[in-house]
């Protein structure tokens, strides 16, 4: 007895007939109504009556079962870096290089990927025998990965976020290291699947990297200087924040550590830009004649 055929499977069928159309593959239920259309747009070679064809199988839009030459460009157990192209309710579909994306379950997802976002995934076979992909690719990339025995500190590497955890986030370098990026390090909200790059800050034993996206403390003190100038010129130069301000404050303000606020505020007093009083920063007239570097935004209250 043949086994049913089912949508999202590649499965190699014999070319029974041809017409206009293309050519019509057996279903394999000893009907004709059943023969798989294999239209001449998904034929990527001629093909004739007699032949063995593999092909990918998918459903058009009347729920019809068709067929396409043009197979995943994954197979089974490997990971690729794809677009997601359209969401539903259960889950969405990814760009493989099919006829039609590949479903990814919401249950095999990492976040909530949008249309248009590329993420890191794996194809797998379901219990159906249906094709699907998953986000969880920790393995994978652990075998695929390398040891960052030539990586120097300070050097800026980048690459996709493959996991992000509640310590911070994991992605690989064209080098094929895995590198670590941790929440402290952020200097801005992450999600899954973004392209980001960051700076080496330690080689770990385990072959690995710790990155930053912070810059170097020297170039930090200037540009934490200036947020805090433009945040005080949006104010009318008086901000109720000191180095006395609460760390939890000066996070959700400023998107900075206290200890490089501190610093900040002390380059800038050493600077006669700024004073403190009583809880409160002001701009002196030294200060008030500050202007933002080129190519700096505005740092505007929320």
């Amino acid at each position: 007895m043949a086994t049913e055929l089912l949508e999202n499977t590649i499965a190699t069928l014999k070319v029974l007939r041809t017409s206009d159309q293309g050519a019509f593959l057996d279903g394999q239920t000893g009907n004709t109504n059943d023969d798989i259309l294999l239209h001449k747009d998904q034929q990527t070679s001629p093909v004739a009556i007699g032949d063995e064809v593999e092909v990918f199988l998918y459903r058009d839009p009347k729920g019809r079962l068709t067929a396409s030459m043009r197979l995943p460009a994954m197979k089974v157990g490997q990971i690729g870096y794809v677009e997601v192209i359209n969401t539903t309710n259960f889950g969405c579909f990814v760009e493989v290089g099919t006829e039609r994306g590949i479903f990814m379950p919401h249950a095999e997802m990492r976040g909530r990927p949008q249309v248009g976002e590329k993420v890191w995934v794996r194809l797998y076979t379901d219990k159906s025998g249906r094709f699907a992909v998953s986000m969880d690719v920790d393995d994978e990339m652990r075998r695929a990965s390398k040891a960052a025995t030539d990586a120097k500190v300070g050097q800026l590497v980048k690459g996709a976020i493959y996991n992000l955890t509640s310590d911070g986030a994991f992605f690989i370098t064209p080098e094929r290291w895995i590198a670590f990026l941790h929440r402290s390090e952020m200097t801005r909200k992450l999600n899954v699947g973004e392209m980001v790059e960051g700076r080496v800050t330690f080689k770990r034993e385990d072959g690995r990297v710790n990155v930053s996206m912070r810059p170097t403390k020297e170039k930090a003190l200037i540009s934490d200087g200036d947020i805090i100038m433009e945040y005080l010129l949006n104010r009318g130069g008086k901000m109720p924040y000191s180095d006395e301000s609460s760390a939890m404050l000066i996070k959700d303000k400023f998107n900075i550590s206290k200890a490089a606020f501190k610093r900040a505020l002390g380059h800038l007093m050493k600077e006669k830009k700024i004073v403190q009083d009583n809880g409160w920063t002001l701009l002196t007239e030294t200060g008030r004649q500050w202007t933002p570097p080129v190519g700096n935004e505005s740092q505007e209250e929320e």
